[in-house]
């Protein structure tokens, strides 16, 4: 029962990290683009620095479930 638990914590922490990757790239786009306001480019920068960090969390949380098996 243990393991079905866990395989379900790795999915779950698999789409919340490629959710994370998703979000990261989207606001790189935004700090990259000339366009937008220095508020605006600074913002995204800000948020994809922490996109990237939770995407290294969930990441590491899917290891260590995957390990447990």
């Amino acid at each position: 029962m243990q393991s079905i638990k866990d395989l379900g914590n790795q999915i779950s922490q698999n789409v919340q990290k490629h959710g994370s990757q998703a979000s990261k790239e989207a606001n790189k786009s935004v700090a990259k683009d000339s366009h937008a306001s220095i508020g605006t480019r600074a913002t995204a920068a800000k948020d994809m620095l922490g996109d990237k960090m939770d995407e290294h969390r969930h990441g590491t949380k899917e290891e260590l479930y995957s390990a447990k098996k």
